[in-house]
């Protein structure tokens, strides 16, 4: 019997190699005859380099601006031309020194160094993970990074941060087309927000990144100049385009200035794992994530494993630290049954501490419903 084993990390208790781990412990507790493979999964959020080096990348470290421009070591991964890279790795939310929010100031300028890195080390395909983002900026310091000038009306360069874009009069984008020539840029996320309105990147996450009311309405502001600068330089408006809002507006510069092509996060991630090789002829997959729940549907690493797998006549079984979906729509989703850890241990801090014992657990119990003799 074979079993594939692909969910993503259980945020704040486990990465995804260690539930692999812990899940495929129990399966051979009570199947010690059976052949499991193991495929680390993201969604293009924390946890997509991991994956990338789980399927054979390389690991590259480079010193880079955080999210305030205090230096950091963002890891990425690369194999032969093609690179994952995460912004959250460059300048996330996780990278702010103290913790301390900086709505206005944040910027994704680390992001374009970490992206130029790659370029210099030959990668002529970029994936990049949009989740996890510190600033709301529409990508501009990235663009910066990466040889395109953003002017005000006196010609000069504009500062970082997201507070500073509502000074901008103009792009010039020739250097960052010298930079970005031949090379393809794939963008994972699941966020399909607009750059700009009551869904956009400053009304909707501005206010999770320690954005005020008066801040929130700095920022949007900001990011509609930004937009009317980017239209002027590439003769096009993709502010209102599904995506364009995601990282704080940093898929709006990817797809306008970078030419990328927005994609599922789970789905690129299967593609670079050889996910559905190794999941053909398999007797059960199993997936999961710290927490099943609607927004799961809207392609998290759990549905997007299930529609893979039932493409090859796979049954997928879901294990998760908890479950918000009821029957109904977990079969919608393909996944046939869930295994909460709150079943077995209904306290939470408890059941984050004891994931890995509570997940061996799990991988007993899916054996024995699932892997049956002959």
């Amino acid at each position: 019997m074979h079993v594939v084993i692909a969910a993503d990390k259980f945020k704040g208790s486990l990465t995804a190699a260690g539930v692999a781990d812990a899940v495929a412990a129990g399966l051979l507790d009570a199947r010690p005859d059976i052949a499991i493979s193991v495929v680390p999964v993201a969604d293009g959020g924390d946890g997509t380099v991991a994956a990338a080096l789980a399927a054979g990348f390389t690991e590259i470290h480079v010193a880079v601006e955080g999210p305030t421009g205090i230096s950091v070591s963002a890891p990425y991964a690369l194999r032969e031309q093609r690179a994952v890279i995460e912004l959250a790795a460059a300048c996330g939310l996780e990278l702010l020194p103290g913790g301390v929010l900086d709505p206005l100031g944040s910027s994704t300028f680390g992001l374009g160094q970490v992206i130029g890195d790659a370029i210099d080390r030959g990668a002529t395909e970029i994936i990049v993970g949009l989740g996890g983002s510190a600033s709301t900026d529409g990508g501009a310091g990235m663009v910066q990074a990466l040889g395109g000038r953003v002017v005000g009306d006196d010609g000069s360069d504009l500062g970082r941060g997201g507070g500073e874009l509502h000074a901008v009069a103009s792009i010039h984008a020739d250097g960052l087309r010298r930079r970005m020539r031949g090379v393809q840029v794939l963008v994972a996320s699941d966020v399909d927000n607009p750059l700009l309105g009551p869904r956009g990147a400053a009304r909707v996450f501005g206010p999770q990144k320690g954005a005020g009311p008066d801040q929130v309405e700095i920022l949007e502001q900001g990011l509609a100049s930004w937009a009317r600068a980017v239209a002027g330089a590439v003769g096009r408006d993709d502010a209102q385009l599904p995506g364009a809002g995601a990282a704080g507006g940093t898929g709006f510069a990817a797809l306008a200035l970078l030419d990328a092509e927005l994609r599922s996060g789970i789905e690129l991630m299967l593609d670079l794992s050889n996910f559905d090789a190794v999941a053909a002829g398999a007797d059960l997959v199993i997936t999961g994530e710290g927490s099943l729940d609607e927004q799961s549907l809207g392609g998290k690493t759990p549905v997007g494993v299930a529609e893979a797998a039932g493409r090859s006549g796979v049954t997928t079984v879901a294990v998760a630290g908890r479950c918000q979906l009821d029957e109904t729509q977990l079969r919608g989703a393909g996944i046939v049954a869930a295994y909460p850890l709150t079943e077995l241990e209904p306290d939470t801090a408890r059941s984050m501490a004891d994931a890995a014992t509570l997940l061996r657990t799990v991988g007993r119990r899916s054996a024995q419903e699932w892997l049956h003799e002959g």
